[in-house]
Order: structure tokens, then sequence, then C-alpha cells
């Protein structure tokens, strides 16, 4: 641990004027600003269970992201096209003054909410300059396996 110090004061020393300074801790008092973009990028994850949304700015740093269950939505009521526009609505409130309004769209997934979620961007207010369909098809996939001899 270490040695503990002790500091002895003789007839005219106070603990004001004692030998070892205290050390003054000099920290910056910089407040972490947010980030503004002008263009972004939003992708929309739609899956059968839930609606997740995210928004990037245009070198693909997260600003912002949301989905269906984080907004109180449960079971089934995830992946419905309702809880998707509420998605977008608490995108919106968190990247009001920050955010980009110009956007890419990037939409995964085969869910119900994905349609909505579109929708709802553009009537919120942003700029949508492409619509890209990412989600991932196989192409033929693995060797299925050999039938079962009994």
């Amino acid at each position: 641990m270490g040695k503990k110090k002790v500091v002895e004061k003789g007839a005219g020393e106070t603990a004001a004027t004692s030998k070892t300074p205290t050390p003054t801790v000099s920290r910056s008092s910089k407040k972490k600003t947010a980030k503004t973009a002008e263009i972004g990028r939003v992708y929309i994850s739609s899956s059968y269970n839930n609606t997740v949304i995210t928004v990037t700015d245009d070198k693909g740093d997260v600003m912002a992201w949301a989905t269906a269950g984080a907004l109180g939505f449960a079971g089934p009521k995830k992946a419905t096209p309702f809880a998707a526009s509420k998605v977008v609505a608490a995108i919106t409130e968190k990247i009001a003054k920050t955010g980009p309004q110009t956007v890419d769209v990037y939409v995964s997934g085969v869910g119900p909410g994905r349609d909505s979620a579109i929708r709802s961007l553009a009537n919120y207010g942003f700029n949508i300059t492409s619509i890209k369909d990412v989600t991932p098809i196989p192409h033929n996939g693995p060797k299925p396996k050999k039938p079962r001899r009994v």
C-alpha cells in the first residue's frame, strides 16, 4: 500500500502552512457537444419479432437508435406497422436538433413494419434520397443432407 506520511506541526506551523502542498487537479471544463450532420443514413431492420431503427451520419457513426421493444411494445405487438411508426417518432425526437434531414434509407428484413417505417420517415419531414433493400438472399445455399436410409 505504501508508507503513510505523518506531518508534525511545529509551534508556529499550522495545517495551512505545512511543508507538503496540496495537489491541485486541473480538469478541463469542456462540455461534450453533440455532433450535427446534414446528410445521414437510416437503417431499418424489420423482423417478424421486432423493428430496429438506427440513424448514422455519412461516415457510419451511430447518432441514435430505437426499437419497438424499448418503447414498451411487448410480444407480437412489436412487429406491427403501428409500432414501427412509433419508433420513427422516437428517433425524430432524439435527433431533432442534431440529426440529419437528408437521409439514405437501408431496409433489411421481411417484417410488416418496413413499409410503415419508410412512410413515417417521409411524414416526419426527412428528405429521402434513396431507398435500398439490403435483405440477405441465399444463392442456393449449402448442399442439403442426404435422405435417411432405414
